[in-house]
């Protein structure tokens, strides 16, 4: 059947298709609404399709990405479904700027599906960051932490299982299932709330268990709208804010003029006169990093990995308690 919406053979390749996160979770485009077109025509508040050159829609959304211009991106909209271990689900669930419908524990059974961490993965609490990792633990330690998680969850699942054989309410029965749980949501958020979600959660010093769904996600958005990602990855993902103190340092070895840019001669500062200069340890350590060149990442989806969704809806069935009583 023909349609008069605006679509995207590359979105329209990927649409209701699984793609696998972690051990048993995923991420499907469900559906998508609007195009980069669509983010030009509210800009410009014009019609029609097919009245630019692609040169001319690229140029405006740089323009608007580059200076803050984010209503004509709320014009377009994506529609996910995803299943995540529920710790993940806690911190995807801080972005406030999306639409939100969880699986009910209430309601339905829970797949008893548990997310296990892989060795290199499985780290020591960085000593700098309190909300972070540092170097790989130690093999045994993580041989018993397999052991200890596998106890632990064999005594909820078996609990909980118990409970519902019982006819207990699925309500109560559902309390003690573990954060390693899997749960799953459909959520729908504009483009221009999901790139935000995405610069901070696809970050490299994002924690590894969201950011690789904001991976595929980012993914799924270069497909729909090529022109906004290729935007935000130059502009915000790999770009970087400077503040009064690095510009008035930038401006100290650079000379700036209607000829270009170039190195003043014999300038420099040393890490003691960047201090000096009114920046702190961590703001040195941060303008260094900023000054490096950026890794560029394509975020491009491997689609010999894609699913249907009747096989995971399988996977979900057979991992529900009494599933084949």
């Amino acid at each position: 059947m023909e349609t008069k919406r605006p679509t995207v053979p590359a979105a329209e390749e990927i649409l209701g298709g699984y793609f696998p996160v972690l051990d048993h979770g995923f991420v499907a485009l469900v559906d998508y609404m609007g195009t980069d077109e669509d983010v030009e025509r509210a800009a410009r508040v014009s019609y029609g399709y097919g009245t630019r050159k692609v040169s001319q829609t690229r140029g405006l959304i740089r323009y608007l990405r580059r200076h803050r211009h984010t209503t004509p991106s709320e014009m377009v909209e994506f529609k996910f479904h995803c299943a995540m271990p529920m710790f993940v689900a806690r911190q995807w669930i801080r972005h406030r700027t999306a639409s939100v419908n969880e699986y009910s524990g209430r309601y339905s059974l829970m797949p008893l599906l548990f997310y296990r961490p892989r060795p290199e993965h499985f780290a020591l609490q960085s000593t700098a960051n309190n909300q972070g990792r540092a170097d790989p633990a130690p093999e045994e330690l993580y041989r018993e932490a397999v052991a200890r998680w596998e106890r632990l969850r064999a005594m909820a699942g078996e609990g909980y299982t118990w409970m519902v054989g019982h006819e207990i309410a699925r309500e109560i029965a559902r309390i003690d299932l573990p954060l390693s749980t899997y749960t799953q949501w459909y959520w729908k958020i504009d483009l221009h709330n999901l790139l935000h979600f995405l610069a901070l959660r696809a970050d490299p010093h994002a924690q590894y268990e969201i950011r690789v769904y904001a991976e595929v996600i980012a993914g799924m958005v270069k497909r729909v709208v090529p022109l906004s990602f290729e935007a935000w990855v130059d502009y915000d993902l790999t770009g970087r804010r400077m503040s009064r103190v690095e510009l008035e340092v930038l401006a100290r070895l650079l000379q700036v003029d209607e000829a270009g840019v170039r190195a003043r001669d014999g300038a420099s500062f040393s890490i003691e006169e960047l201090k000096a200069a009114g920046l702190s340890g961590r703001e040195v350590r941060e303008l260094l990093d900023k000054l490096h060149p950026p890794t560029i990442p394509d975020f491009e989806l491997d689609l010999s990995r894609m699913r249907t969704a009747e096989e995971v809806a399988r996977e979900m069935y057979e991992a529900v308690p009494g599933a084949f009583e």
